[in-house]
């Protein structure tokens, strides 16, 4: 799908206009609710995920059929000051196992009966070092924002976005301290499992950036601190709240990207929900800041969407109970 702006301000446009459920489809969805077989409530939050879903595809007896997994990924100049245990070259061999069927996500994406693509964004030419210099140019996060828009599969009904690239938990954690406030301390972990003196650095790099770049507007904090990959997941979950697919967030990467949304338009994430809580520690206070409960928390750490894709599954079971339980008319079971 072809992106349908052609420059940030016209990408800010869009996410000021923003399309919203359909309510026919919620009462629908509400009132069926209400007649299944089992105790009002007994569903715990599934009810809720289900009528959530029905309002964004407008359909009160809906059902997923075409999940979507989209890996992004990118490489970082931060880097450069020593901030992953892992090198860049990673990030192209993690490419390759990826476009071979070899990594958790391919097969937490198969489990799940979900198409995945993988998108490697210019990675031999890596972002700036943000420490120095804005981590992208203007027209390298248009290009980014495109790209990951044009990644959307219109006929997807539902969207998880994942990442890959080494660095990116430093400007994940550089740009949600722009979003949200804080500092280094504040923001950075562990990620790749960097030790202490790895972790200090990363807390340095990203007081670092805080203080050369000082950037408020959010499309300005995710063009000094972000990185293509970053970039290209808020772009595609930009284009499912265009076209009304639902999105399950993954781990602290991708709610940083997704915090460029919220700080767009504070509604701008009503069509996401957060599939699980990280271990990397400020994924918590990440989730708090963007008002998501996640719905699963197993300790992973791998990112690659891995968390968002496991919890496909839970918002499919939502939806099977939700559509395919009978009602008390229908079972013949007395609801008195």
């Amino acid at each position: 799908m072809t992106a349908p702006f052609t420059s940030l301000a016209d990408f800010r446009s869009l996410c000021a206009a923003l399309s919203t459920p359909d309510k026919a489809a919620i009462a629908g969805a509400t009132a069926r609710n209400a007649q299944l077989t089992k105790p009002q409530g007994a569903l715990g939050r599934l009810e809720d995920l289900a009528i959530w879903y029905a309002g964004w595809r407008a359909d009160p007896r809906p059902a997923i059929r075409a999940p979507q997994v989209i890996i992004f990924a990118g490489n970082h100049g931060v880097c450069a000051q020593g901030v992953s245990a892992f090198p860049p070259e990673v990030t192209v061999q993690m490419v390759a196992n990826f476009e071979h069927g070899g990594a958790a996500i391919n097969q937490l994406s198969k489990a799940a009966g979900a198409r995945m693509d993988v998108h490697a964004l210019s990675l031999a030419t890596p972002t700036a070092d943000f420490t120095l210099a804005p981590a992208m140019t203007e027209s390298e996060l248009l290009d980014a924002l495109q790209k990951g828009w044009s990644a959307v599969d219109p006929p997807a009904d539902l969207l998880v976005t994942g990442e890959m690239g080494i660095g990116n938990t430093t400007s994940a954690a550089a740009l949600a301290a722009a979003l949200f406030g804080g500092t280094g301390a504040d923001w950075a972990g562990r990620g790749t499992g960097v030790d202490d003196a790895g972790l200090a650095r990363k807390v340095a790099a990203v007081d670092a950036g805080l203080a050369l770049h000082d950037p408020r507007d959010p499309l300005e904090a995710l063009r000094c601190l972000g990185g293509r990959e970053i970039a290209a997941m808020a772009g595609a979950m930009a284009a499912a709240r265009a076209l009304r697919i639902p999105v399950i967030l993954d781990g602290f990467i991708c709610s940083a990207a997704a915090g460029v949304l919220h700080r767009l338009n504070p509604a701008g994430l009503d069509h996401a929900v957060a599939g699980h809580l990280s271990l990397e520690g400020a994924h918590q206070r990440l989730l708090d800041a963007l008002g998501k409960q996640p719905l699963l928390s197993l300790g992973l750490r791998l990112g690659e969407g891995s968390g968002a894709a496991l919890a496909i599954t839970i918002l499919q079971g939502a939806v099977a109970c939700h559509s395919g339980m009978a009602t008390f008319a229908e079972a013949g079971v007395s609801d008195a």
